[in-house]
């Protein structure tokens, strides 16, 4: 007695096809599963003899061989549990084989026969839907799996007795529809900041154009309280990038409830972490901090306290805007376009440059605290800011602009910008290319000349010159002007300055 059904292994966020292969036999008695599967496939055994068992099923006394094809793909996951189970049901003569003909089955099995939810089924679902099958996955993950087509057929049953009895139509299982997460009416907002309006300018300028931005200063300035605003300001992900990073989330089993959210992700690793925790890896590959806040921001603290080769490995992500992560046995590749928001005291003592302080140590104080950050990784800041201590009349001041308002201005400005790149496979401005941004930036005379003092007096680099044109064509889309103006370029290049 054979069967076979059709079940996936990830390779980032990529499904790729796999077949389960049951055989039942005379012989000596086993249960043998084979093709290269980690210790969760290898333990997947026991989940579905138990399973079985508290459906109203036992295994015969025969041999019992599964398949994992192709057997040189490594499988990981516990999401093989239910395929094998189907298949044996099959090959049992339990299940009859139409019932899961041209699907694509994923799910984990509780020893009462519960279908346990999985990561994974936003991809597994839109494979399937491309290979032109139908899925069968938990019904904890129903709603997450219908965000992949309107009209692929879903079955999602919450045990293997309500499987049967939808197959043998003693149950009717219902389609199940997408959900979204509801907003949180509490969002922080840039009304709560006191002062800081210089700041809240390079926030607003950083939204626009989704550029980096480095804060630099004292502690209790507000730093972290406009990062943390940074969300409250930008527009809504678009339906491309929003499937993207709800993939990656599916991946990394981080979509609670399978609802989708239109606000961008906002990530804020501790300074602790790995390498690995934050561009992705480990042993199965796993997308990293950078990938999860894909379409959104990722807010680094205390920069300076980051190991130094964890900051440096955020160069190339930052260009490329993918992580690709290569080890002896995989090698995957996610989307990573964030928006790289980082937050720094001016030295150890956090007041260096401060009126009326003095450090012991003087200016190798800050020379030690920020020589810990490479000169290329600055080099990838689009606007750098400067901010000081919050004074009395600041914090008695009555609340400032609302987030809605600065939204409103950056939604204007983003679409300026995709009507400008309407043709080119960008959709903003910090995403174009260096000749790209010469050819679109429409710089006056005037302001070609600032900027090109500014190159040679102050020795920019080429990226730093790009990166300076792209922040006065934003400033630019925010005050609704056809052509990067002399005032518009001044006020880049006020933002592209040294930490000291």
């Amino acid at each position: 007695m054979q069967s076979r059904v059709t079940t996936i292994a990830f390779r980032g966020i990529d499904a790729v096809p796999v077949d389960v292969e049951v055989q039942v036999v005379s012989g000596s008695v086993g249960f043998m599963i084979v093709g290269l599967g980690d210790k969760a496939v290898a333990e997947s055994r026991e989940r579905v003899r138990a399973a079985l068992a508290s459906s109203g099923l036992s295994l015969p006394p025969r041999r019992i061989t599964v398949n994992l094809a192709p057997a040189d793909l490594p499988k990981a996951g516990s999401h093989y549990d239910l395929p094998i189970a189907l298949a044996l049901m099959v090959a049992l003569g339990v299940l009859p084989q139409e019932a899961v003909d041209d699907c694509v089955i994923l799910g984990e099995l509780g020893l009462d026969g519960r279908i346990v939810g999985v990561a994974g089924v936003l991809p597994a679902a839109v494979s399937a839907n491309g290979l032109g099958k139908s899925l069968i996955c938990p019904a904890a993950d129903g709603c997450e799996a219908a965000w992949a087509s309107a009209d692929m057929p879903i079955t999602a049953p919450a045990s293997l007795a309500a499987f049967l009895n939808h197959v043998a139509g003693r149950q009717a299982l219902s389609r199940p529809a997408p959900e979204m997460r509801r907003t949180d009416p509490f969002v922080a907002d840039l009304a709560e900041v006191k002062g800081q309006e210089s700041a809240k300018r390079a926030l607003e300028i950083a939204a626009a154009g989704g550029h980096n931005l480095l804060m630099v200063g004292p502690p209790g300035s507000g730093k972290s309280m406009l990062a943390e605003r940074m969300p409250s300001i930008l527009p809504p992900m678009a339906p491309e990038t929003l499937l993207e990073s709800a993939m990656i989330r599916s991946v990394a089993g981080d979509l609670a409830g399978g609802r989708l959210e239109l606000a961008p992700p906002y990530r804020a690793p501790h300074h602790s972490a790995s390498m690995a925790a934050l561009i992705g890896g480990g042993p199965k590959g796993r997308p990293g901090e950078i990938s999860l806040c894909h379409g959104g921001v990722l807010f680094l603290d205390e920069l300076p306290e980051f190991a130094p080769n964890v900051l440096d490995a955020l160069r190339e992500p930052l260009e490329t805007r993918r992580a690709n992560i290569a080890r002896a046995n995989a090698r995957v590749s996610y989307p990573a376009r964030f928006q790289l928001l980082a937050a720094m005291n001016p030295c150890r003592c956090g007041h260096a440059s401060e009126p009326g302080h003095t450090c012991k140590r003087g200016k190798a104080c800050a020379d030690d605290y920020q020589g810990r950050i490479s000169g290329p990784l600055l080099d990838r800041f689009d606007l750098t800011i400067r901010l000081s201590s919050v004074s009395l009349t600041d914090l008695r001041a009555p609340p400032g602009e609302r987030s809605q308002a600065v939204a409103d201005r950056v939604l204007a400005a983003r679409a300026r910008q995709a009507h400008r790149f309407r043709d080119e496979p960008v959709e903003i401005n910090a995403e174009c290319s260096g000749p790209g941004i010469e050819a679109a930036a429409e710089v006056d005379g005037d302001a070609q000349e600032l900027i090109d003092r500014a190159l040679s007096e102050r020795r920019l680099t080429a990226r730093a010159y790009h990166r300076t044109l792209k922040v006065a064509r934003t400033i630019a889309d925010l005050a609704a002007s056809p052509n990067v103006r002399r005032v518009h370029a001044a006020e880049a290049l006020a933002y592209r300055h040294a930490l000291s």
